[in-house]
């Protein structure tokens, strides 16, 4: 079999536009890897075979025509299936949008075709975003591919498990609180939540509104630059977007550390993180400080505080958002529920959704109801105030900070499925930068009895290229990036 499906977007793109390769024969090699290893991993929901060789075939007639190409020519995206695709289904892997399929795209995939993309499927994810495993989708649990025993991450874990296993060269996944930066550990690839506002939520199916962003997840630090600058910029469809100018995050990528200034705060090495994972994050920053970067102790005091507030925040706005889902206009429908409106809309939704989304739904309705607002929703939205003056000041002196992106290294599937106090701690250390909107980066980092592990790296908004610089500097010192799991070599 061609060893085409190991090459990056920039490799692809050079390729296919230089006429060296044709965007259909790299498309082939992609779509034979995943009839290869996707039996055992489960990382899509859906491969649309029949679009994607549509586009190809239409950027190999542009090739031939000398007509002008986008910058991921014949790329091939594979998308979080939260993400609106216009005639492919997008069913937030969940029982209720089961056969929906847009008909519309969401902004950042009118991006990626505008820059010549190929989108390959939709990959598998914890139903409607709601996880740190990808085991609550409707459609079964997406292995880890370097140990198919193991979780992949979540909530974005079928686009992590699809870009390590070489079953596309790039993903889209989207950032609640922790699901592109959890699944980019827990797989050993790089994942990029953006800062709030950088990328069109527009087409990205809500779960908690004023936390969540759609971000890259790539094999290559480059790749993840190439990919935000084509999905990044001002839409003014979404009320939520910023009004910048696009940039190039490629042109600031070097490997010169020197004056960088990271803050190492000792909230982040505390109780709960295991040792494992803390003595190969020491071991990346001691890399770091050898590439010239000087590195300090800092104190973020109300990160004790973090959890509770996401986790109060994110399940009110759920319930919110999902109050729409009521079988009766759209969405999961038992045609032989009778009785009255309340007795139909309440079986459609008992059987549409799993019961992690009706836990938070019931959570967050709670948290919003009468006599409890005050108790609970305010009270978090001001600690989340609190928690972002503390970012602010740490990165006042620290030009980014930095520690494990996950406590644990990744566990046996159905470890925890089962004990939600316990699944919700995985995200202690990833929510603080969707309570702020600051950018946060993870990055291999090391391994440890053939698991890998994460270094997470936070910035100042829409200072991605800062963290992005860090990031490409320990990766070009390094070969974690390089590694794949044997098993699928």
């Amino acid at each position: 079999m061609s060893d085409l499906h190991k090459s990056t977007a920039i490799e692809v793109s050079e390729r296919i536009r230089s006429g060296d390769l044709s965007a259909e024969e790299y498309l082939y090699s992609i779509l034979e890897r995943i009839k290869r290893v996707e039996g055992k991993i489960h990382a899509f929901v859906t491969v649309a075979e029949e679009n994607a060789l549509e586009t190809a075939r239409e950027i190999d007639g542009k090739v031939r025509r000398g007509d002008d190409l986008g910058s991921l020519a014949g790329v091939v995206v594979a998308v979080k299936d939260n993400i609106c695709t216009r005639g492919i289904r997008t069913t937030c892997s969940s029982r209720m949008l089961e056969n929906f399929v847009p008909p519309y795209d969401a902004t950042v995939i009118e991006r990626l075709k505008a820059a010549d993309a190929i989108i390959i499927g939709k990959t598998n994810m914890d139903e409607f975003a709601m996880g740190s495993t990808t085991e609550t989708s409707y459609f079964g649990a997406t292995h880890n591919p370097w140990d198919l025993s193991k979780v992949p991450g979540g909530s974005s874990g079928g686009s992590a498990a699809a870009v390590i296993a070489e079953e596309t060269t790039v993903a889209l996944g989207s950032d609640t609180g922790g699901s592109i930066r959890c699944p980019a550990s827990y797989c050993s690839v790089i994942g990029l939540k953006p800062t709030y506002g950088l990328v069109s939520r527009y087409g990205l199916i809500a779960y908690a509104n004023s936390l969540e962003q759609i971000g890259p997840l790539t094999r290559s630090v480059e790749d993840c630059a190439l990919l935000l600058s084509v999905i990044s910029g001002h839409d003014s469809r979404d009320s939520t977007s910023v009004d910048l100018p696009a940039k190039d995050y490629l042109k600031n990528l070097w490997d010169d550390m020197r004056g960088i200034k990271i803050g190492l705060p000792r909230e982040f090495f505390g109780e709960g993180v295991e040792d494992a994972v803390k003595d190969a994050v020491l071991k990346a920053i001691d890399k770091l400080e050898d590439l010239g970067a000087s590195c300090f102790e800092i104190s973020l005091p109300m990160m004790k505080y973090a959890l509770a507030a996401y986790y109060i925040i994110a399940m009110s706005e759920a319930s919110s958002n999902l109050a729409r889902y009521d079988g009766l206009r759209y969405g999961y429908r038992d045609e032989n529920a009778r009785g009255s409106f309340d007795e139909v809309f309440s079986k459609n939704r008992r059987e549409g959704f799993g019961a992690e989304v009706r836990r938070r739904i019931i959570l967050g309705t709670y948290a919003l109801s009468a006599g409890y607002f005050e108790q609970y929703y305010i009270k978090a939205l001001k600690i989340r105030t609190l928690i972002r003056r503390d970012f602010e000041r740490a990165l006042k002196d620290a030009d980014v900070i930095v520690g494990p992106t996950m406590p644990l290294l990744p566990f046996n599937l159905g470890e925890r499925i089962d004990d939600p106090l316990k699944l919700y701690m995985c995200d202690i250390l990833t929510v603080p930068a969707n309570l702020t909107g600051c950018p946060a980066i993870s990055i291999p980092c090391g391994f440890k009895n053939g698991l890998p592990v994460g270094m997470q790296i936070i910035g100042r908004p829409f200072d991605e290229d800062t963290i992005l610089k860090v990031a490409y500097a320990f990766e070009q010192s390094t070969n974690y990036h390089k590694l794949r799991p044997p098993i699928w070599n």
